[in-house]
C-alpha cells in the first residue's frame, strides 16, 4: 500500500521503508563489526562507592544482536551514549557499570568510553567519525531510541561501510511502520503526558490515521480550557488553544475525558496527610484552585470500551500522575484495558513503560517501544535521519 501525499504525510511504502538486517551484510567471521546500541540505562549508587545500572532493560534489549555476531564470528564493540555528559569527560556518566553489567550478558565483546564525553558526537564532526569507525569492517545500528538525532554514531558510519539494522531496531521499523503504512482496523491511539506542545505533531499525525485518538493526562486539560471549561490550578497551554480547537474540529475529533479526579489547593501530590475531601471527583469543570491529576471512573469505562474493540492500539503517555497511588486509576485502568485487548498493541515512552512495570502488564504488551523521542517523530515525520543513512547505505554494500 502506498500513502499518497493527499492522504497524510507518511509517503513510504512497506519496501521504500525497509532497512538493511544483519543478514543483508557480507559475513562477518572474523570481522570488526562497530555495534551503535543504546545503553542510556539509569545509574544508582552503590554500597562501597561508585555507581551500577539501576534498570538493564536497554541493556537486555541489545543482547539479541551481539549474540548473532558473536555466533557467526564478528569481533564485536559496542558503542553508546550515556546521559548529557555536554562534550566533555564526566565521571558520574562513565561507561564503566554499564560495561561491567553488559559484558556480564555477552562476554568477549568492547564498550567503549561515552560518545557524548567528545563534543564531535552531537555536532555530526567529520573528523569524529573517521576517529569513531577506524579499524572496523561494518557498521550495525542498533539504537532505535537515537535514531532521530543527527549524531555521528548514528547517521556517519553507514556512509562509510556496509551497514545494517539489529535486531531491536529492525523489529521498531517493522512494528511502527506496519501501524503507520496499513493497521488492522479500527485503530486507536491512547495520548496523555504533559504537555501539548510536546505531542502536538503527532497528534495532528495520528489524527489523520487512527479511528479513535484518546486523550487523558495534563495534556487535556489545555482542550479542555479551549472549549470555554473551568480547569482550576491544572496545567494550560494558552498559546495553543487555536491548535487545539483546528485539532477538535476534525472529523472524527480527539475524545476528551468526561469526568476527572482533582486535588484541592490544600492538597499535595505524593502526600498521605492531606485534609479530607482534598481529593475529589468532577464532571469536568474545576473549582478555583484546584488540580486535574487523573481522569475519572466514567472516562475509565469510556475509553476501556472503545481500547476493547480496537484491532489496532497504540498507547503514548500516562493518564495522569500514576506515582502517587492515589491517582493512579486511569493509567491503570488504560494499561489493563491495554494489555487485555485482543488486538496488536503498541505502548512507547518512558513513564508508560513505568506505568506498565508497575503494574506487572509488560508480558500481554506485543510491542514495547524503546523509542521514547525517536517513536513520537517517526509517527509525525514517518521517518528519521538514522534510519534514512541505513537505506542509503544500501550504496556502499554494492546493492
Amino acid at each position: 500500500m502506498t500513502l499518497k501525499k493527499e492522504e497524510g504525510p507518511f509517503v513510504l511504502t512497506r519496501e521504500e521503508a525497509h532497512v538493511p538486517s544483519l543478514e543483508d551484510l557480507p559475513p562477518v567471521a572474523g570481522r570488526h563489526v562497530l555495534v551503535r546500541a543504546d545503553l542510556n540505562a539509569p545509574l544508582c549508587s552503590k554500597p562501597g562507592g561508585g555507581y551500577e545500572v539501576a534498570d538493564d532493560f536497554r541493556l537486555r534489549s541489545s543482547v539479541p544482536t551481539l549474540q548473532w555476531l558473536r555466533s557467526n564470528g564478528a569481533i564485536v564493540t559496542v558503542c553508546s551514549h550515556l546521559g548529557r555528559p555536554k562534550g566533555r569527560v564526566d565521571p558520574r556518566y562513565a561507561m564503566a557499570p554499564v560495561r561491567e553489567a553488559l559484558t556480564a550478558m555477552v562476554p568477549e565483546i568492547t564498550v567503549m568510553e561515552n560518545l557524548r564525553f567528545d563534543p564531535g558526537e552531537e555536532t555530526n564532526d567529520p573528523a569524529f567519525v573517521r576517529r569513531l569507525i577506524d579499524g572496523f569492517d561494518y557498521y550495525v545500528n542498533d539504537a532505535f531510541g537515537a535514531c532521530h538525532r543527527n549524531h555521528a554514531s548514528i547517521v556517519g558510519p553507514p556512509a562509510h561501510m556496509p551497514s545494517a539494522a539489529g535486531r531491536l531496531l529492525h523489529r521498531e521499523v517493522e512494528v511502527l511502520y506496519g501501524i503507520l503504512i496499513d493497521p488492522a482496523r479500527p485503530f486507536v491511539a491512547v495520548v496523555g503526558g504533559a504537555k501539548v506542545a510536546d505531542k502536538l505533531g503527532v497528534l495532528r499525525s495520528l489524527s489523520q490515521r487512527v479511528d479513535h485518538l484518546l486523550l487523558g493526562g495534563a495534556m487535556c486539560f489545555t482542550f479542555l480550557a479551549a472549549l470555554g471549561h473551568e480547569v482550576g490550578a491544572s496545567r494550560v497551554e494558552s498559546e495553543l488553544f487555536g491548535e487545539a480547537r483546528s485539532l477538535l474540529g476534525l472529523h472524527p475529533p480527539p475524545e476528551l475525558p468526561s469526568d476527572l479526579i482533582a486535588l484541592s489547593p490544600e492538597g499535595e501530590l505524593g502526600s498521605s496527610t492531606d485534609p479530607t475531601g482534598a481529593v475529589r471527583p468532577f464532571e469536568l469543570d474545576l473549582l478555583p484552585g484546584w488540580q486535574g491529576v487523573d481522569i475519572g471512573p466514567a472516562t475509565c469505562a469510556s475509553f476501556a470500551e472503545v481500547i476493547a474493540g480496537a484491532r489496532t492500539i497504540l498507547w503514548n503517555g500516562p493518564m495522569g500522575v500514576f506515582e502517587d497511588a492515589r491517582f493512579a486509576m486511569g493509567t491503570r485502568a488504560i494499561a489493563e484495558a491495554v494489555a487485555s485487548c485482543p488486538g496488536f498493541s503498541v505502548v512507547g515512552g518512558g513513564e508508560t513503560t513505568a506505568a506498565l512495570h508497575e503494574f506487572g502488564l509488560e508480558g500481554n504488551i506485543d510491542h514495547i517501544s524503546t523509542g521514547g523521542g525517536a517513536t513520537l517523530e517517526l509517527l509525525e515525520k514517518g521517518d528519521l535521519p538514522g534510519l534514512a543513512a541505513l537505506r542509503a547505505s544500501r550504496a556502499t554494500q554494492g546493492s
